[in-house]
């Protein structure tokens, strides 16, 4: 593929970025692999328009083509899913979350949302974040002995504290979240129910978890982890939501939508319909069981036992007490390995060192593993953080990550030419 010259210092990075991503084996739960349809679409001439408002109303003239690939992408995404109404506008899934807060909810306003150390997400009301700094938030966890969501404590909390709304979702939770109990504890509380599905979009487009829509006020979730489209966010909503929405995202929290990323939206909704990704998402799911049983086998203690969806959680206390998520992650990554260091529920260690590593099997999926290897990752895994101590040992699992990679390379022949 010909490249511009004009700029080797960029271009030679993005070399560089290829060969990694290209040599080591991706486990990082919120990342995949765009395809090249979606990957075009990003590149496309859509990144020079400027389209202020939504189709039909915009406040910018020339954007006939525009209102109609914002209007494809929505129509796609609600068939996708079965909703009312979508918003594809925008730009992350904070800026989604923060949207429909802002929509539903005032300043002060009390929301049940998941404890981060629990699984929940800096948007589910971080002291540290918007979401905690604007409302009011009581945070429901897991219970201590099976480490799933405490149902029972979730409802008492939502009976006591009476929220405008309750999120469900998570960052770093490796079972199912069943939306209807909670459709029940949110009615029963006389509150509204948004699910943020950010992680698992993609497996709920391919039929591997249950579908929230119908259950829920307004699903928020991201284009780019399971869902393996562009970066970005959408929002979809029951249709008496869809005013109060969209004013939300425009003009309440963005300027103009970034329209190349509406146009890789589409491609990304088109190719999750097909029985293709259906597959896709199954094998995600069980490769990752794979993966996990393989990991329990070397020492390593699951979080919840094992996993329903795309992630696990390994908790590293009773691996080595000594060994870190931090340390985990640093010599994972000198060993040809990505994932990230990870809260485990009730971590006696700070956010920025952690007890456990968070992995997950989208991108390795994508790019054509299975379960045998998964096995492989796992004693890579194994062997690296036991001999972390010894380079040459770290280097020799490096070279044989390498060696996995390179039978399915996700992006053979993509490299610049300059």
């Amino acid at each position: 593929m010909p490249w511009p010259a004009a700029d080797e210092a960029v271009f030679d990075l993005i070399r560089q970025e290829i060969h990694r991503q290209n040599t080591t084996i991706q486990l990082i739960a919120s990342e995949n692999f765009a395809s090249p349809a979606v990957m075009a679409a990003t590149g496309s001439v859509f990144t020079n328009k400027y389209s202020e408002g939504y189709p039909g109303r915009r406040y910018y003239g020339g954007n006939m083509v525009v209102d109609k690939i914002e209007d494809l992408a929505r129509d796609r995404v609600c068939a996708l899913f079965g909703a009312d109404h979508a918003n594809v506008q925008p730009h992350a899934g904070a800026i989604a979350n923060m949207a429909v807060y802002q929509a539903l909810l005032e300043p002060g306003d009390t929301v049940l949302g998941m404890s981060l150390d629990h699984g929940g997400h800096l948007t589910h009301g971080s002291p540290v974040n918007f979401s905690g700094l604007l409302y009011r938030f009581v945070s429901y966890g897991v219970t201590p002995s099976d480490e799933r969501i405490d149902l029972e404590q979730l409802r008492d909390l939502a009976l006591v504290h009476r929220p405008k709304l309750i999120v469900a979702g998570a960052t770093a939770y490796p079972r199912l979240i069943q939306p209807e109990p909670l459709r029940e504890i949110a009615d029963e509380a006389g509150a509204l129910l948004m699910f943020d599905a950010a992680h698992i979009a993609g497996l709920i487009a391919g039929g591997a978890h249950p579908n929230p829509v119908p259950f829920a006020d307004v699903v928020t979730f991201t284009t780019h982890k399971t869902l393996r489209g562009p970066r970005g966010g959408a929002i979809l909503c029951r249709s008496e939501h869809a005013k109060a929405i969209d004013k939300a995202i425009f003009p309440g929290l963005q300027g103009g939508p970034i329209d190349n990323a509406v146009a890789a939206k589409a491609a990304a909704f088109a190719e999750a319909a097909t029985d293709e990704f259906a597959d896709y998402a199954a094998r995600i799911v069980s490769n990752a069981r794979a993966l996990a049983s393989a990991l329990a086998e070397h020492g390593f203690r699951l979080v919840s036992g094992g996993t329903d969806n795309h992630l696990l959680l390994l908790d590293l206390q009773t691996f080595d007490p000594d060994l870190t998520g931090k340390e985990a992650q640093a010599v994972l990554d000198a060993a040809g390995i990505s994932l990230n260091k990870n809260t485990v529920p009730d971590d006696p260690r700070s956010p920025f060192v952690t007890s456990g590593v968070r992995i997950g099997t989208p991108a390795v999926t994508t790019q054509g593993m299975d379960t045998d290897d998964m096995q492989t990752i796992a004693e890579l895994i194994s062997r690296a953080l036991r001999n972390r101590s010894d380079d040459t040992a770290v280097a020799a699992v490096k070279a044989d990550a390498e060696q996995l990679c390179a039978t399915k390379p996700p992006y053979l022949g993509l490299e610049p030419q300059l």
